[in-house]
């Protein structure tokens, strides 16, 4: 069968290896139909994600249909439409046992850690796939693992119905946050310096735009929130200046998620925080967030409404980093699609 690898930094590879099988009676074996490629899948490939090893089959965004199932598999059977909970976690230590496995001291991400699913078969777990319905596209199902990103932000933020929410951030995954923050039935401003992704939020419910190139974004939110300030602020961008900005737009007792790894020391005084009574929090990957998703999706409440914008085939792949590399103007979601 078909795999991309990525042998090393700036390389890709499509190569042949063998198809696997069944080494368990809890396992399926999921036949790929679609792959999303994620800011992290970029970073592997450009060497800039410090969490991968090589070499490394990407690849967590994944959806497929279930070929094959062991004989101890109970919730989902041959012909199903699946999509893949990247993670695992030993269980037992402190964080597991907190009910946070994402931050599992052994985490292990499917794509980034251990080979991931941009091949044409993949060996799983029964627990790490979930069934989306038969009438489900796979357009809209491969987004169910961006859409756990979101689900956890606002969950780490505590979002209620009635609140101001504030993210930072227009591109793939604020858009992801935006969603599950109006399904949570929030007041939504999303920021961003290109219009058109604006304009893109706007069109998926955001209730409010800022660009601050053209206004500023402090007077703008206390314009919106009659001085209140963002009971949430979600920040999507990941740079110090954000997470400044964060702090300052903050309402007293808001919440402020952060999302971005950037290494790079904010300069935050304590006063606000502490004037404030501000909630301070990380956000990473999801916990126990797909069920609810997959839920959304299969409701009908959860769509890509244009979050997709390019499709490129397997055998296109290397066209397609490229692409994403060279054009990330013009790309919100690209996906490499299988058996077509």
């Amino acid at each position: 069968m078909k795999a991309v690898r990525i042998p090393e930094a700036n390389q890709i590879e499509i190569l042949e290896i063998a198809e696997p099988t069944l080494a368990a009676k809890t396992e399926v074996k999921v036949k790929i139909k679609r792959v999303g490629i994620c800011g992290s899948d970029m970073h592997i490939y450009h060497g800039t994600n410090p969490l991968a090893t090589y070499p490394r089959i990407v690849g967590h965004e994944v959806a497929g249909e279930i070929v094959e199932v062991g004989s101890d598999v109970q919730n989902v059977k041959v012909g199903d439409r699946v999509v893949v909970e990247p993670i695992t976690y030993c269980g037992d230590c402190y964080a597991c046992n907190q009910g946070r496995p994402n931050v599992c001291k052994e985490v292990s991400v499917f794509g980034v850690h251990q080979d991931g699913g941009m091949r044409e078969f993949v060996i799983l777990p029964e627990s790490k796939v979930h069934k989306v319905n038969d009438d489900i596209s796979w357009d809209e199902a491969v987004m169910a693992e961006p859409y756990t990103i979101g689900a956890q932000a606002t969950f780490r933020g505590n979002v209620q119905a009635g609140q101001t929410v504030f993210i930072q951030g227009a591109g793939p995954i604020g858009i992801t946050v935006l969603k599950m923050a109006k399904l949570r039935g929030a007041t939504v401003i999303i920021s961003d310096f290109t219009n058109e992704r604006l304009a893109f939020a706007k069109e998926n419910g955001a209730d409010y735009t800022i660009n601050p190139s053209e206004v500023d974004t402090i007077s703008k939110i206390n314009e919106i929130t009659n001085d209140e300030g963002a009971n949430v602020v979600i920040d999507a961008v990941g740079l110090p200046q954000t997470f400044e900005l964060s702090i300052e737009v903050a309402s007293a007792a808001g919440n402020v998620v952060l999302l971005g790894f950037n290494a790079t020391p904010s300069a935050i005084a304590q006063m606000l925080i502490t004037k404030k009574e501000l909630t301070i929090t990380g956000s990473r990957l999801q916990t126990h967030q797909f069920g609810k998703v997959v839920d959304y999706i299969n409701e009908g409440k959860l769509q890509h409404n244009g979050l997709i914008t390019h499709k490129f085939p397997l055998e296109n792949v290397k066209e397609a980093f490229k692409f994403v590399e060279e054009n990330p103007q013009l790309v919100r979601k690209a996906v490499i699609t299988f058996d077509e």
